[in-house]
């Protein structure tokens, strides 16, 4: 198997590893990288995206959670944050599952944990022409294997992400749920999993949609580091945090 193209800054500290959604690369998360300030932010193209060639076969997220595992392990820093959009955090999320002792912590961020949290319709039409040209400008396929990619993509997103509330229940992480008001995602279904996790937390940004990790870079970029922090409270009056 083919490495993924990994940018590591390296230095100290807990490796941020950003993980963008389906149909783009990790130029997608440039911005967002950009407001972590001096962190270590590693960003990674996944198989079939950017500047990482594609792979024989069907695609699945538990393989390309698989692929993460490697990467993750080849930074040589333990445990790593997960800051995941989209597609990513669904990686991420499957990551998390089968190798906790790799993951710190996981924003999951405009994604449901299985396939009917997608409002209905958002997933259907093709995806715009812009990101075909992204696609073309760093890829190591020719430009016409687009039309393979797009094709795998459908075909992956009619029956994946499919996790179940009870492996939420089972997850060791720690988990920032993180969506737009006005995002791809159901908010019911999103509320289903925050109360399935043993240690979640939810943050809902007002007038944002699907975009918001290129429309407030820097607020995500505040709401994750308020996540990572090691001295949060459970507040006054804590219900659903008691029981754990």
């Amino acid at each position: 198997m083919t490495e993924p193209w990994t940018s590591d800054p390296g230095g100290p500290g807990t490796p941020i590893v950003l993980l963008h959604p389906g149909g783009t690369d990790s130029r997608s998360m440039s911005a967002l990288a950009e407001a972590f300030g001096g962190a270590r932010v590693v960003l990674v193209d996944r198989a079939g995206h950017g500047r990482s060639p594609d792979v024989d076969g069907p695609w699945h997220f538990a393989d390309m959670a698989e692929e993460l595992a490697g990467t993750v392990r080849s930074l040589g820093a333990g445990p790593v944050h997960l800051v995941g959009w989209s597609d990513g955090a669904i990686v991420g999320l499957y990551l998390a599952l089968a190798h906790p002792d790799l993951v710190r912590s996981l924003v999951f961020g405009g994604a449901p944990f299985s396939v009917d949290g997608w409002h209905e319709g958002v997933l259907d039409g093709d995806p715009p022409r812009f990101m075909a040209d992204a696609y073309a400008e760093v890829s190591p396929d020719p430009p016409e294997h687009w039309e393979v990619v797009t094709a795998k993509s459908r075909v992956l997103h009619t029956a994946e992400p499919a996790v179940t509330v009870a492996q939420l229940g089972g997850l060791d992480v720690p988990v920032l749920i993180l969506c737009g008001d006005d995002d791809e995602v159901r908010l019911d279904h999103l509320a289903q999993m925050l109360e399935a996790l043993p240690d979640g937390e939810l943050a809902v940004v007002p007038r944002a949609t699907h975009g918001l990790v290129v429309e407030q870079p820097d607020l995500v970029a505040q709401l994750v580091e308020a996540f990572h922090a090691t001295d949060k409270s459970d507040g006054v009056a804590p219900r659903r945090r008691a029981r754990h």
